[in-house]
C-alpha cells in the first residue's frame, strides 16, 4: 500500500531543504517540528548508523485551517498530525528526494466524509508543494 507522494530533484541538500519549507509555506502549511534523523543516529547510535542514513529530516508540517477542520469532524484525528514531510539525500547521492503522507491514508483509517473533504484538500496542497520543486 502506498501511503506517500515522492520527488526526486536535482537540488544539493540544503537548497531542497529550504526550498521543501518554502513550497510548504506556499500552500499554507508552517513546519513545526524538524527531526534531523541523521544527527540523531549519530548521537544515540554511533556515526556509522548516521553516515548509513545520509541527510535525512523529518518536517512536521500544519495548515491549521485543515487542522481544525479535521480534528473538529474526528478528534482522534490528532493523532496523525502533523502531516510528515521527509528530506533525504543517500551518502554520495547526486539528488535529494522529498516524501509526504498520502493524506487519503486518514481516509482509510477514518471512513468520515468531512475526513475525505480535508484530506482532499491537503493532497492538492503537499502535490503542489513537491510539484513547485522541480520547476
Amino acid at each position: 500500500m502506498a501511503y506517500t507522494h515522492s520527488i526526486t530533484v536535482p537540488l544539493a541538500w540544503e537548497d531542497a531543504v529550504r526550498r521543501t519549507r518554502e513550497a510548504l509555506a506556499d500552500q499554507g502549511f508552517g513546519v513545526l517540528t524538524e527531526i534531523d534523523v541523521r544527527a540523531t543516529f549519530i548521537k544515540k547510535l554511533g556515526q556509522d548508523a548516521g553516515d548509513a542514513v545520509g541527510d535525512y529530516v523529518i518536517l512536521g508540517a500544519s495548515n491549521p485551517q485543515l487542522a481544525q477542520r479535521g480534528i473538529a469532524a474526528e478528534p482522534e484525528l490528532g493523532a496523525l498530525l502533523p502531516c510528515n514531510v521527509v528530506v533525504r539525500r543517500a551518502p554520495g547521492a547526486a539528488e535529494t528526494t522529498v516524501e509526504t503522507i498520502d493524506p487519503q491514508t486518514m481516509v482509510r483509517l477514518a471512513d468520515n466524509d468531512a475526513i475525505r473533504e480535508v484530506a482532499d484538500d491537503a493532497d492538492t496542497r503537499l502535490k503542489t508543494a513537491l510539484q513547485n520543486l522541480s520547476g
